[in-house]
């Protein structure tokens, strides 16, 4: 029976203050908009789980999965991730502070901090936006509906001056922002420069307006409702909305920008760790010479100096050869032509043929002399080619033969190493070699390559990696 497959965890809007979730198994788990104060997640699989909008102060993630996790809009105050794997985690408009002090006050992360203070500023926000919002409702419906011209043309006019001058306040914001940043160290004094120009401007539009055809519409109103025009407020009070929305924006504009650049420099600082992370399993990976195949080409040789001195040192020269080439170093590590592999392989297989003479027979095969000069992981085909003559010519008493073929087809390429010993065992494509290499290819080119070990119709190992791959990893090298 299939096993059935196990669902992701759904605890989305509870509350779990405190609790152990140490070293388990939840990958996929969805705990968006949960109280996780305190929570232990040390050693847990969270690979692709949802934690967004979630509240983790103190929470723990020791050593914790964190791969492709979402974590957006949580707050993270104090947590801990020591050793957490978080490689594609998502961490967006996340507050990470260690406590709350006023020379770091953040808007953002304050409200979604499901803290005292954030609940309050967010009711704060609501209640003027809802205010703004029936006011624009109001003015609308009292045009619509009322009969009295003048009042709608006094309730129009009311509607255009805000209209263009919270266009033109906004409009100055974004524009000196970035200048306010540069040339104005003290962030208090970006803000009154802001508010005085934003005020001088303010003026200087509803000046234009009330001379330009406001005055009329007033001077009507005053005539037929001389009781109702006193009652206005004074008109500097009228000021203080472009100066609210003029600062708001502005402190909106570059928490965004700070917030913006400290993402990029976090991504940043992950793809170099990934990079170098990449890099290190590569050098963990590339291949070296068997020490083993040392001993027994050594004891060749030393067998070799009284009975066939001339074969002794064609070994000792192969050797050397081979040598040369594992140990070299070129402009790019990990790479190398399929000529220069072929040829590394040809050698190896020249030193081994010294040692089992006419038991080890080889070929080699390029049905596109172009395909010799595509690049390919170092080492790609020895490993294989080692594998071959250990647990294939090395078992047989006849004649043994290894024959590497490298073609195209349907837009990737092949390499392939048969030989002619025994089938492959069940537990073959465990071992360090063949595992080194799909760990190297997924490395270099993730789904892009494959590595598959064949019986039928022939005994073979075949890697097949896309030539779009290929050319990819070309273009990055140069």
């Amino acid at each position: 029976m299939e096993e059935t497959k196990k669902k992701p965890l759904r605890m989305n809007g509870t509350s779990l203050e405190g609790r152990d979730f140490s070293n388990m198994n939840l990958e996929g788990a969805d705990f968006s908009f949960s109280s996780l104060e305190g929570i232990n997640f040390d050693g847990s699989n969270l690979r692709g789980a949802k934690i967004r909008f979630a509240s983790l102060e103190k929470a723990t993630f020791r050593n914790a999965d964190l791969t492709n996790a979402d974590l957006s809009f949580s707050s993270l105050t104090d947590a801990d991730m020591t050793g957490a794997k978080i490689e594609g985690a998502n961490f967006s408009f996340s507050s990470q502070g260690k406590s709350f002090k006023w020379q770091d006050f953040k808007l953002i992360g304050l409200i979604q901090s499901q803290s005292w203070i954030g609940t309050l500023i967010a009711i704060i926000i609501g209640a003027l936006m809802l205010y703004g919002t029936s006011a624009i409702i109001y003015f609308t419906l009292e045009i619509l509906y009322t009969s009295n011209p003048v009042q709608v043309q006094l309730n129009q006019y009311l509607i255009v001056q805000n209209v263009v001058c919270g266009v033109i306040v906004v409009l100055i914001t974004q524009n000196m922002a970035i200048w306010l940043d540069a040339m104005i160290e003290k962030v208090l004094l970006r803000h009154l420069t802001l508010s005085t120009v934003v005020t001088v401007v303010f003026f200087g539009i509803n000046v234009g307006m009330y001379y330009g055809f406001g005055h009329k519409i007033f001077r009507a109103m005053a005539a037929q409702s001389p009781q109702q025009a006193r009652q206005n407020g004074v008109w500097f009070w009228y000021a203080i909305g472009p100066l609210i929305i003029a600062n708001v924006f502005y402190y909106l504009n570059r928490q965004g920008r700070q917030l913006s650049t400290k993402i990029s420099e976090q991504e940043y600082q992950l793809l170099n760790l990934e990079k170098l992370k990449t890099r290190a399993e590569l050098d963990a990976l590339q291949a070296r010479i068997n020490p083993h195949f040392l001993y027994n080409a050594l004891n060749s040789i030393a067998s070799l100096v009284h009975e066939d001195p001339d074969k002794a040192e064609e070994m000792t020269l192969l050797l050397s050869k081979l040598f040369r080439y594992t140990t070299g170093r070129k402009n790019n590590d990990y790479f190398d032509s399929i000529e220069n592999e072929l040829e590394m392989v040809q050698t190896y297989l020249q030193v081994e043929k010294v040692r089992f003479g006419d038991r080890l027979q080889f070929e080699v095969e390029v049905t596109n002399q172009k395909l010799n000069r595509l690049p390919v992981p170092k080492f790609i085909l020895q490993p294989i080619v080692e594998n071959a003559i250990k647990h294939g010519i090395s078992k047989l008493a006849d004649q043994g033969k290894i024959i590497v073929k490298i073609y195209e087809d349907n837009g990737w390429l092949h390499l392939c190493v048969h030989d002619n010993g025994p089938l492959f065992s069940d537990t073959m494509g465990a071992g360090y070699g063949i595992r080194s290499i799909q760990d190297k290819l997924k490395l270099l080119y993730g789904e892009d390559a494959t590595i598959e070990l064949h019986n039928d119709p022939v005994k073979s190992v075949n890697i097949s990696i896309r030539k779009a791959a290929i050319e990819a990893s070309e273009e990055k090298a140069s």
